[in-house]
């Protein structure tokens, strides 16, 4: 199975077929409104705003796994990100990313690129902290934490992911050379 045969449900409860999103460098993201990285959503916007004319895409997967940490509903985390943030990229329905439940999209992403990666001392040590009170990332491979990005290329393939530590702004130089 690939992205590309996924239907995901939007943020209103649509459905989106994400091959409507085929040929475009996607990053895609779990999240959460009241994390410590939330502000992470400023350099997602940048990010987005900079490099969505030449076919990027950033497509928002707001997640309550980690800390209970993006409480509400779809349409209350839409108004959050929209009013705090200026938030205008795609965003779902809220899914888990880890367990039983886990989100088909997110097996796939996790197959792909089982390790996040780590740059920095201070964002290895913060990862280490974080991996330590994740308390659904259970098995190789499981996202951490909020705020992991991976990066696909317009072929669909996952070549990126990032750790919650790293800040949009680091991943610039890698959409640029994937659009």
């Amino acid at each position: 199975m690939r992205i590309y045969d996924l239907t995901m449900k939007d943020a209103q409860g649509n459905d989106i077929a994400l091959s409507d999103y085929s040929g475009k460098v996607l990053l895609i993201v779990n999240t959460a409104t009241g994390c410590g990285f939330t502000p992470q959503y400023d350099g997602l916007q940048d990010l987005y705003e900079k490099y969505q004319g030449e076919g990027f895409e950033i497509l928002d997967f707001p997640c309550n796994q980690f800390g209970n940490q993006a409480p509400g509903t779809d349409e209350e985390i839409v108004t959050f990100c929209k009013g705090r943030f200026g938030v205008t990229f795609k965003q779902f329905s809220k899914i888990e990313v880890n367990g039983e439940n886990e989100a088909p999209l997110y097996t796939i992403l996790k197959a792909a690129i089982p390790e996040e990666n780590v740059t920095g001392m201070k964002n290895k040590m913060a990862m280490k902290a974080i991996s330590k009170i994740s308390k659904t990332a259970v098995k190789p491979g499981d996202i951490k934490w909020n705020f992991t990005k991976f990066l696909v290329n317009r072929d669909g393939e996952v070549v990126g992911r990032f750790a919650p530590t790293e800040k949009p702004e680091a991943i610039d130089e890698k959409v640029k050379e994937l659009l």
